[in-house]
């Protein structure tokens, strides 16, 4: 058997839709065990919605996931002449026809098979005209058998067949001669040597019409292999409505790459009951016989259960580095450093995605600290005064700025005044933060710093004489 030929080709309309990156991620993974070839192609025939801010927005995508190409990209745009020369040869075989017929007569044609109660299918009026007609637009159809049935082993779904006096005579090429989908992926996966088409169940239809192509054209059939479609939680495709659907609006929801691709692959796939997998478990152990058969209900609260594990067991030099941008959009202009590091490690078993670590960690940056009011009407009041000031002298005297020292500092003060932790660790922790929710009293010193925390317990002070 030929090594493995796998592709993703997307069309660049948009953004990388969830769906898409799930099939891409299948394909790579199985190009990866089988040590084979992953191409990408991008469909960009439809020259008027095709853009080169979708084309970016798609290999942005592809290497957030690092699913990198073998070969490619690889633009249809720049393929025409191949195509053109593809569908002359048809029509000089006898294997295509033009067809004259106007959109109104294509339309006259549909009602009138509706009322017979016939397929809507195309009646091949032009099918054997001879005789070409001049100045009059016209399409290129694909001559397509009408007897017997088309079958292929689908490498998920098993044995589909489809009759193929269902099957109508394909347009190849339209009126202004730009060549049609089904068209030109039959082309292209075939001069590209694609051997297996991995793709979405929603191309299942296409496929029988391209069958029939690749044996007109003389080219090899792949083999082929339909992955089902990911629905909402209502049971409806996955759409907006649903949450993201876009595979960077999760990085801008502060979701790491490795959570997103092991959600997506474990949509339709398992391996007994394991739940994580690194990258390289997956190339080891991706399988299409693993693959289900039934659509997969997208589900946000999974998928954000595995970011907040990826984010805990994250290594903090890295997720430094990743925070840097989610402060930045929160107006804090930070670098990555043992500063931000010592924040990570503080904040990794609080947070769910970087946008909530950002947020918490919002507190240690600037001079002013910003006041949730209810926190600060409920624990800053004029009793715990004089409480703030018996801490900030024993912290005044401590000049060895450690968590563990702070730790017996703090044990004194609990000691000297009678307190219960409670009763100063929440209002310190407003004094110092602006909130209840934190890491523990002395972390939050440590990072602080001794300058900034006893700055801010003294503004403390100073707003419970106001």
């Amino acid at each position: 058997m030929s090594k493995l030929r796998v592709r993703f080709a997307p069309s660049p309309t948009g953004y990388l839709h969830i769906g898409g990156a799930r099939t891409a991620l299948f394909n790579f993974l199985l190009a990866r065990k089988e040590q084979g070839t992953f191409v990408l192609r991008i469909e960009d025939t439809d020259v008027a919605r095709s853009t080169q801010e979708s084309v970016d927005a798609i290999l942005q995508a592809m290497d957030w996931l690092g699913m990198a190409c073998d070969e490619g990209p690889v633009y249809q745009s720049d393929r025409f002449d191949l195509y053109r020369a593809k569908i002359q040869q048809l029509v000089t075989e006898g294997k295509a026809y033009r067809c004259y017929c106007t959109a109104e007569e294509l339309e006259q044609k549909r009602e009138l098979a509706l009322t017979q109660g016939r397929k809507p299918k195309y009646d091949g009026t032009c099918r054997q005209r001879q005789a070409t007609i001049e100045n009059q637009p016209y399409v290129v159809r694909f001559k397509a058998p009408q007897e017997g049935a088309t079958t292929f082993n689908d490498r998920i779904k098993g044995d589909i067949t489809f009759q193929n006096e269902e099957l109508d005579d394909l347009i190849l090429q339209r009126t202004d001669s730009t060549p049609t989908y089904n068209f030109v992926v039959v082309v292209d996966d075939a001069e590209m040597k694609i051997n297996l088409v991995l793709r979405g169940d929603d191309h299942i239809n296409n496929t029988p019409r391209q069958i029939m192509l690749y044996e007109a054209l003389g080219y090899p059939v792949p083999e082929f292999a339909h992955v089902p479609m990911i629905l909402g939680a209502d049971k409806s495709r996955l759409s907006k409505r649903h949450g993201a659907t876009s595979v960077m609006a999760y990085r801008d929801m502060g979701y790491l790459p490795e959570a997103l691709v092991n959600y997506l692959v474990r949509l339709g796939w398992s391996h007994g009951d394991q739940e994580i997998f690194s990258m390289e478990e997956l190339i080891n152990l991706f399988s299409l016989e693993n693959v289900g058969k039934s659509a997969s209900v997208f589900n946000p609260e999974k998928l954000l259960w595995l970011n907040s594990h990826y984010i805990k067991t994250g290594h903090p030099a890295r997720l430094a580095v990743l925070l840097c941008e989610h402060l930045k959009q929160e107006g804090i202009e930070v670098s990555p450093g043992p500063e931000l590091e010592a924040i990570v490690v503080a904040l990794q078993d609080r947070s769910k995605t970087l946008v909530e670590m950002a947020q918490q960690a919002q507190c240690f940056f600037g001079t002013e600290v910003q006041f949730d009011e209810t926190a600060a009407a409920k624990f800053l009041t004029r009793d715990i005064g004089e409480i703030f000031e018996t801490l900030f002298a024993a912290l005044e005297a401590c000049h060895d700025w450690k968590e563990e020292v702070l730790d017996e500092v703090f044990k004194g003060v609990l000691q000297a005044t009678g307190l219960k932790f409670g009763k100063l660790a929440q209002p310190a922790r407003v004094a110092l933060t602006g909130s209840t929710n934190g890491p523990s009293i002395c972390v939050i010193m440590e990072i602080l710093g001794r300058e900034k925390t006893l700055a801010r317990l003294q503004g403390a002070v100073a707003r419970l004489c106001d």
